[in-house]
């Protein structure tokens, strides 16, 4: 009790105990400390204070658990507030501590059932900011959604587990869980001690790495292998695995590469030990080969089994002497029956879902080609290395015909890549040198070097992967209709067994049917068991499983694909009821690559010196208008006088840039308006007009009706003034996308409203709007008030889309029912968005709401056939129709049927691998001749 954290929450009143320290605890003095002891609680009262109280509570395993400790807390008097983490195992009590002690708040947890200890104030006012970890592990022996709300019950009661998600359909289970808590190999130990298999794939730690070893089978191996790692700097720990031929290494990244590592393991040990990194999904694959072996494996053992229980049903019967053992009684059975049932049998139908993952993995080369450097600096030595081991700043030979490893720089020699694999476009991309690659695209001409800049998880073939498996493992909201059927398909199925059985039974003991039904079978007993049997074994909960996960897994790889990355079921879900589509204008529907048309002085000053100051102003903002003023003023003042290459025009205008700009200061961007600074002591203003007429500074009327006449031609004027004088402005246009108009145009088609939201003003804003042909536009919008548009458009029901590229755009992103952030956009606004369109072509909205109608579509029609197959099924098998019929399903074709079902709602999601994005003439129902 010497460390409860108690707190006063109201009333203003300094705390009532100190367990740790804080600001609020410097004023408090001895004597006053003295003073509140002996006022006990009716000082306390008076004042009307509060504490608090944490409380660990163990026991709780499901939300009822959590309403009884809530409950029972809150039946005490003094309690104001109380709530229950079970995700944390952890009550949070409010109290009035003149009415209430901790002592009382322990004693009614543990009345309830529950153990209870309070937490630490060390636990809760200093809490240590530890490092949260997200692993994935290859979960075997789940047959349906009965099973994976088991794992993951499991999974969220242990202690330091945050989070966990299971997916039947890829095996795979994703735990997010404080490693200062709990590691994995507990983990992999819970799942298994709750009857399922278990292993540890990978997780998001970055200074950890698994090599699988070659040549190691001694002792002496072993021995080697420690004293070369222990040598080795930067290594923090590792294990060493003998009987995999394994090692786990935790090494300081900064100190150490990991091409060093391997390096160092066979330089050390002479050649004899050669380490590889261990793939996960190479590892994964390697699983699943495994388990398709133990299924033929199964399959075998089955049809062997089966030739005993034919031998028994079909030919037996015709031998006399063997047919009178067969028909001898062990009990109320007849020895053949007990025979069939010892050799009973369940196969089990999986279909394949997850090939977009491993197509996508498959991009990635199993080698790359290292340039080394002599002493001199000059290429002379290539070297083939994994290209897993690929490091940061690596200078690679990519060959014709062969994959890029990773993604990087062109930093000699011009050829065409082929991207069609990760974005979709078909068309080949030249590349020279500065040009970007992709890892895992193909080069198809020319010789490239290029310089690796990202490596591992931070390729955008990884990140890609990453927000594959993401989506994969996600639950749409539909899904939850199917756990809750799945949490009482079973109860409800054994009840109906047994009423089944008893009605039989009970009908053949008093006669209610003639003994003719039963003659081929051993009594009335057995006769009523088969029928028992028959509904257990045919009642399938496993499809109604299987029907959302799957659909949402195909759908998923072929928006993949196409291009189309999708972050979770739930956003898959959303988009197919999209009402309202909001393109930002700058970047979106536009091209994003501003253009200066037009520079004109309305004073004194000279053009040459007008660009220059404006130049300067703009150079240190980030805004695509403001590159645009100073790629035009350069240019303008250096045309022709730089080197005719593009390297060397970019090397030379760095350093011109850094001479040719004159000196500014106090320099402030101002977020929808402009940017202002010093120059020469003076204040330079560069922005919309809002900016100019807020600081006082008369725009001339011939100016005005420039500025005018800029705006209608959808252009976007800016206004310059210097010491406060307007001295003149620029007309800056931006492309529109080639396609966007008939995008807007084939949403309207959908059924779908589009809105265009900008910063920019008005009568360039309609202008724009009208040559794309949105009727409804939103102008003049700071970053923040374009959440507030969404939430307007939210606010009848209606879901909304929004699709942007900059860092302005993720509030409204994120607000967004369904965030879509364009492929070349920024990191934070891919980072809200819920779909990333890799092409950066509008086109793929269209394909984005479309893929999302045809996938839920397609759930719908696998909900309807797992339910009507049940319905249907389980009467058959209770032999509602046996009168009629006087057939009897046999348990084998029970399951036959039983597996089929899943199979068939498994093939059906399989149908959206067909699935073609819409051609713009059939949206706009166009004929082409």
């Amino acid at each position: 009790m010497a460390h409860l954290q108690l707190s006063a929450v109201a009333g203003g009143g300094r705390p009532a105990a100190a367990g740790g320290g804080g600001d609020e605890m410097e004023d408090v003095r001895l004597l006053d400390s003295y003073d509140e002891e002996m006022g006990g609680g009716a000082a306390a009262a008076a004042a009307g204070e509060e504490e608090e109280a944490h409380v660990r509570v163990t026991g709780m395993t499901c939300s009822a658990c959590t309403s009884a400790v809530e409950g029972a807390v809150s039946a005490r008097r003094g309690v104001r507030r109380v709530a229950v983490s079970l995700l944390q195992n952890r009550a949070h009590v409010v109290f009035d501590p003149a009415l209430l002690k901790v002592e009382d708040i322990i004693e009614a947890i543990e009345d309830a059932g529950f153990d209870a200890e309070i937490i630490p104030d060390t636990a809760i006012s200093q809490p240590k900011a530890q490092k949260t970890l997200s692993a994935q592990f290859r979960i075997g022996g789940m047959t349906c959604a009965n099973c994976v709300n088991s794992v993951e019950g499991i999974l969220k009661k242990l202690s330091g587990v945050k989070g966990a998600v299971v997916a039947l359909a890829t095996s795979l289970g994703e735990v997010e869980y404080d490693p200062s808590v709990i590691n994995k190999d507990e983990i992999v130990e819970a799942i298994e001690d709750a009857g399922f298999e278990a292993a540890f794939l990978q997780s998001s730690e970055q200074d950890k790495i698994l090599l699988g070893l070659t040549g190691l089978h001694t002792e002496r191996d072993v021995n080697v292998l420690h004293d070369i790692l222990k040598k080795m700097i930067g290594l923090r720990q590792f294990d060493v695995n003998a009987t995999v031929s394994e090692v786990e290494i935790i090494f300081d990244p900064e100190a150490v590469g990991l091409r060093s590592i391997v390096d160092a393991i066979e330089t050390g040990s002479n050649g004899r030990l050669k380490a590889h990194v261990q793939n996960p999904y190479a590892r994964g694959a390697s699983n699943d080969a495994h388990e398709a072996a133990k299924m033929l494996h199964l399959l075998r053992s089955s049809l062997f089994l089966s030739i005993p229980v034919f031998f028994i049903r079909m030919v037996c019967p015709h031998i006399p002497f063997i047919r009178s053992i067969l028909m001898m009684h062990c009990g109320p059975f007849h020895m053949g029956d007990l025979l069939k049932w010892i050799l009973y049998l369940e196969v089990l139908a999986k279909g394949k879902t997850s090939d977009a993952i491993k197509k996508l993995v498959e991009l990635v080369p199993a080698t790359a080609l290292l340039l080394l450097k002599d002493k001199e600096g000059k290429y002379t030595e290539e070297r083939e290395i994994d290209a897993l081991l690929v490091q940061p700043g690596d200078i690679l030979k990519v060959l014709p015909g062969s994959k890029v490893p990773a993604d990087g720089v062109v930093v000699w020699g011009t050829s065409h890549v082929n991207e069609s694999m990760i974005t979709g476009e078909s068309a080949s991309i030249p590349k020279e040198v500065s040009s970007a690659v992709i890892g895992g695209t193909m080069n198809l001409h020319g010789v490239l070097h290029i310089q690796a800049n990202k490596v591992g998880s931070e390729t955008v073939l990884s990140q890609i992967i990453s927000l594959v498996e993401t989506a994969q493992m996600s639950k749409a909201p539909i899904q939850k209709f199917a756990d809750y059927v799945a949490s009482i398909f079973v109860p409800i199925v054994i009840t109906l067994s047994i009423i089944t059985f008893l009605v039989w039974f009970l009908c053949g003991w008093v006669g209610a049917y003639p003994n003719s039904w039963i003659s081929g079978t051993s009594n009335c007993f057995v006769f009523s068991l088969m029928f028992a049997i028959a509904v257990v074994v045919i009642a399938c909960p496993c499809a109604l499983g299987l029907a959302t996960p799957t659909a949402v897994m195909v759908a998923t790889g072929v928006g993949a694909n196409h291009g189309v990355l999708v972050k979770g079921g739930d956003a898959l879900e959303r988009a197919q009821n999209v009402n309202y589509v909001i393109f930002d204008k700058t970047g979106t529907l536009t091209q994003g690559k501003a253009v200066v048309t037009t520079a004109k002085v309305f004073s004194g000053m000279d053009l040459g010196y007008f660009l220059k100051l404006v130049a300067s102003a703009e150079a240190s903002s980030e805004h695509p208008l403001a590159k645009a003023i100073v790629e035009y003023a350069f240019h303008f003042h250096f045309f022709g006088k730089l080197p005719t290459s593009k390297n060397g025009i970019e090397q030379r205008k760095e350093e011109i840039l850094s001479r040719w700009l004159l000196q500014v200061e106090d320099f402030s961007a101002l977020p929808g308006k402009g940017v202002q600074c010093l120059i020469n002591g003076k204040r330079v203003l560069v922005g919309n007009r809002t900016l100019i007429t807020e600081n006082g500074v008369n725009v001339p009327p011939e100016a005005e009706n420039f500025l005018v006449d800029l705006e209608l031609n959808a252009k976007t004027g800016i206004l310059v003034s210097y010491d406060d004088d307007f001295v003149g402005l620029m007309g800056i246009t931006d492309p529109l996308k080639r396609e966007a108009a008939v995008v807007v145009e084939g949403l309207k088609k959908m059924g779908v409203h589009p809105v265009m939201l900008t910063g920019d003003n008005w009568r360039t804003a309609k202008a724009v709007a009208k040559e794309v042909g949105i009727e409804d536009v939103r102008a003049e919008v700071m970053p923040a008030g374009k959440a507030d548009v969404v939430r307007s458009l939210q606010k009848d029901g209606s879901i909304v889309a929004m699709v942007g590229d900059g860092i302005n755009d993720s509030p409204a992103l994120a607000a967004a029912d369904v965030g879509m952030a364009i492929g070349g956009g920024t990191d934070i606004a891919i980072e809200a968005a819920d779909y990333v369109l890799v092409r950066n072509n509008l086109e793929d909205v269209i394909t984005a709401i479309d893929l999302s109608r045809k996938t839920f579509s397609r759930i719908r029609w696998n909900y309807f056939f797992a339910m009507a197959y049940n319905v249907v099924a389980i009467p058959v098998a209770a032999g509602a129709l046996f009168p009629f019929t006087r057939l009897q399903m046999p348990p084998w074709l029970a399951g036959a049927c039983m597996a089929f079902s899943s199979v068939s709602v498994v093939c059906s999601s399989l149908l959206l691998r067909r699935y073609r994005k819409p051609r713009l003439t059939t949206v706009l129902q166009i004929t082409v001749e």
